[in-house]
């Protein structure tokens, strides 16, 4: 979660079902005028979850579900499934992922994982480990981050990576690695993840902690750069990380980790606040704060990781830029190529989901809950 966003206060609550809103990028929204999203299953896809994280100590993480059969985006569908759950998701909705018939939801500040029956999004375990925050599978587990500590300490504990046995629900093992976690990859039996240190500026961490699976022991920390958060994996092995830098002088950054030799072998002066591949492309966007100017600097970059080049053109045309105010989560549909941006607006008030074609068009969009993180396809 943005620390800035901490002692922000928070608006209403939200209703259930919305309109999408659809138009030309030069006109005002519509909500009479009918979205051009698929009236039916597109292959395997039958929708997808969006994650709403809420701010924190509001009680207000969400789950919603888009249905491209019906065309409906449906809010709060967790609340609907499980109506006796008192506080519905609960505190910051950090990140989710499907695996198998189960959607896991790891609802950070509330100190907890939902595993979900994807379909029927009825409750089947809830397992709680402490200050939770991205998780992935592998090999039948899965494997997620955990932050120990409070902000503000220098001396906080290292963090964790908890093994969850996805057959049984039930925590397995678990290895200290950097301070306050990140984000992880998983590649050939090895798990690769993000120490940021993020609890106790300026002394960040530097290191991408390096995991072997069978042992499950750390092995190696790859020296990259401070304050270290998102991670991708290409075709061919190569992982990306990027580095938040320190809101001052020092900015963010991007580094390659060849997987071969568990060493940095590139570095790119990109800023990076979220970023996704899809066909040997990487779509990144920024909204790099600094202290000094109080400002956020929004930019959208491309980047081909075959060729590890940073294409000239953006993915979002120039007169559609404008639409969003506060990117905070990127995906892309596998099927239909279409970009989904989610945007958090002021960090306080429903969000939106917008989606632009692959040449960058804007094509549709729909009200969300509050700070809209993360979609998943089912």
């Amino acid at each position: 979660m943005n620390k800035r966003k901490l002692s922000v206060q928070i608006a209403s609550a939200l209703a259930v079902v919305l309109f999408f809103n659809a138009c030309s990028s030069n006109e005002n929204f519509d909500d009479s005028i009918t979205p051009e999203i698929p009236t039916e299953p597109i292959a395997d896809l039958k929708g997808f979850y969006l994650l709403n994280e809420g701010n924190m100590s509001m009680n207000k993480a969400a789950l919603d579900y888009m249905d491209f059969e019906t065309g409906i985006y449906e809010k709060e569908v967790f609340r609907t499934a499980n109506p006796e759950e008192v506080g519905g998701l609960g505190d910051v909705g950090n990140d989710m992922g499907i695996y198998g018939s189960k959607l896991y939801v790891v609802v950070n500040a509330s100190n907890k994982v939902e595993v979900l029956d994807v379909n029927t999004r009825k409750k089947i375990k809830q397992i709680n480990v402490d200050n939770c925050r991205y998780i992935k599978f592998y090999n039948g587990k899965a494997y997620l981050t955990t932050y120990l500590g409070v902000i503000g300490d220098p001396d906080a504990a290292n963090g964790k990576i908890m093994e969850i046995d996805t057959t049984s629900l039930s925590v397995t093992r678990s290895v200290n690695v950097g301070r306050q976690p990140e984000e992880l990859v998983i590649h050939n039996d090895k798990i690769y993840v993000a120490n940021s240190g993020g609890y106790s500026p300026p002394n960040y961490e530097s290191t991408v902690s390096v995991v072997d699976i069978a042992s499950f022991e750390e092995t190696k920390r790859i020296e990259v750069e401070i304050n270290l958060h998102r991670m991708q994996i290409d075709s061919e092995g190569d992982i990306y990380v990027s580095s938040r830098g320190d809101y001052y002088e020092t900015p963010s950054k991007l580094f390659v980790i060849d997987t071969a030799i568990d060493e940095v072998t590139e570095s790119f002066d990109l800023a990076v606040s979220n970023m996704t591949i899809f066909d040997d492309i990487m779509y990144i966007y920024s909204t790099e704060f600094s202290y000094v100017t109080g400002e956020n600097t929004i930019s959208y970059n491309r980047l081909d990781t075959k060729t590890e080049t940073i294409l000239t053109d953006s993915f979002i045309s120039d007169e559609d830029k404008d639409l969003i105010k506060i990117p905070y989560g990127i995906t892309i549909n596998p099927e239909t190529k279409d970009i989904l941006i989610t945007d958090a607006k002021d960090y306080v008030t429903p969000g939106t989901l917008y989606c632009f074609s692959s040449e960058g068009a804007f094509k549709w969009s729909v009200e969300t809950g509050d700070i809209p993180n993360k979609v998943v396809f089912n």
